[in-house]
């Protein structure tokens, strides 16, 4: 199923007009109404005059999210507050949060994004959906929840965390599809395999899964213990939240509805743009979002973009598997490390659970590289020799694969922490001065 066939199909021709009208509007607007983007526009010697099609977008500058702390917390409003009917924060642990507001016509644009994506996903109106992404400041469950209304499907608000009520209401409503962050659905399954709560109790068909990068395996054995197809929404607070892509039925990539969502792939260092089809830092620049529009905003983000038609019908550019993000990426003894090459690896083994946390400090100038694992249940024991060849084993396998010997060390069942939100996987206690 299609909900906007004319902007997810139209040929790339009609595509670059459409492009290039709108990214002329958003600019002049955000050069007149906004101070930060006229000073900055005026620093790199761009007019919106400069701005006459799609190819131009290359002549503005980029913006990054310490521009977004810098003028918290509305320095980045390009109406007045009194046209901006709603504000949403990033759940950033550090520094000061990050601050996006939006006019009714940029809710409007949102849910419509959502309601593509959703439709992609096969669903209508008569699924029930259950929002299991936390409700708030976070974008997500007010995202999801306004895409589901949109297309005439039933919403179960039930926002994250309160597990055991969850699994109540997806059996007593039927619901359908689940929408929530990929750890807190591996969650969900395991706590609903504890209940003794088998699929044929339930009437689950579709996972709504983002908010935090997961790999092929774990969509494998996401679909394996809940009974779904389960799809990636992508989306990113400071472009709009849930929705700027989704994957189809296809699966074979994320389709950005690029008339509201302009994507770049550049060189994170060089910050050139890269030949099409080559990876490198993901970067975006709203063409529909006036309260707050974002010029070339700088993801961090690391994938690729695929400019072929895909089977599905729809002509939108498709985006690549996030490989990780280049500030979220560990850089240790030398080598890049992410933590979403770790979870694949687990999941490549029977013994583990996909649970981990990934430790690195700096002992005598060294950088030691931790990793807990939770084993399976069945597969833990007290026979030591046991637990030393499952350890080496993994250990033998993430040092093939990233180029360096972790310190691999077994926990029990249950030990790491669950996440109901966003899962924490890795920590760095070095001290870079």
């Amino acid at each position: 199923m299609i909900w906007n066939k004319e902007m997810e199909c139209m040929s790339r021709e009609q595509m670059r007009e459409v492009q290039g009208e709108k990214l002329r509007k958003i600019v002049a607007h955000a050069y007149s109404n906004s101070p930060f983007y006229k000073q900055r526009l005026d620093e790199h010697g761009v007019h919106p005059s400069d701005i006459k099609t799609i190819d131009d977008i290359v002549k503005l500058p980029f913006t990054v999210k310490q521009d977004l702390r810098d003028n918290y917390p509305f320095g980045l409003m390009a109406v007045p507050m009194s046209d901006i009917i709603r504000l949403h924060a990033s759940s950033g642990t550090t520094g000061k949060p990050i601050v996006v507001g939006y006019t009714r016509t940029d809710l409007d644009n949102w849910s419509e994004a959502v309601a593509r994506c959703l439709t992609a996903f096969g669903l209508g109106k008569n699924d029930l959906v259950q929002i299991s992404y936390g409700y708030g400041l976070f974008t997500g469950g007010l995202g999801a929840h306004a895409g589901v209304q949109k297309i005439g499907a039933t919403v179960i608000p039930t926002s994250s965390g309160n597990t055991q009520k969850q699994m109540q209401l997806m059996q007593d409503f039927g619901t359908t599809a689940l929408a929530c962050t990929p750890s807190y659905a591996m969650y969900m399954s395991d706590e609903l395999q504890k209940a003794g709560i088998t699929l044929d109790r339930l009437k689950l068909r579709v996972g709504i899964f983002g908010a935090e990068p997961w790999t092929e395996a774990m969509r494998q054995e996401l679909q394996k213990k809940l009974g779904v197809k389960a799809y990636d929404i992508y989306g990113l607070t400071e472009i709009s939240g849930p929705g700027v892509g989704s994957e189809c039925e296809c699966q074979c990539g994320t389709h950005i509805w690029e008339d509201l969502y302009y994507p770049e792939i550049i060189d994170p260092v060089t910050l050139k743009p890269v030949e099409p089809g080559q990876k490198g830092e993901l970067v975006f620049t709203t063409l529909d979002k006036w309260g707050m529009p974002m010029l070339r905003y700088r993801t961090r983000d690391l994938t690729t973009l695929n400019y072929e038609k895909c089977d599905c019908g729809r002509t939108c550019v498709r985006m690549g598997k996030i490989m990780g993000r280049s500030d979220d990426m560990m850089i240790v003894r030398g080598v890049n490390v992410f933590p979403s090459q770790i979870e694949s690896i687990l999941l490549e083994f029977p013994e583990y659970e996909p649970y981990f946390l990934i430790e690195v400090d700096r002992v005598n100038n060294t950088d030691t590289f931790d990793i807990q694992v939770e084993v399976k249940p069945e597969f833990y024991t007290d026979r030591i020799n046991e637990l030393v060849r499952i350890r080496q084993r993994l250990t033998s396998r993430i040092q093939s694969v990233i180029g360096i010997q972790p310190n691999i060390k077994i926990v029990q069942p249950n030990t790491i922490e669950r996440s109901t939100g966003k899962a924490k996987r890795a920590i760095d206690h070095r001290k870079f001065e």
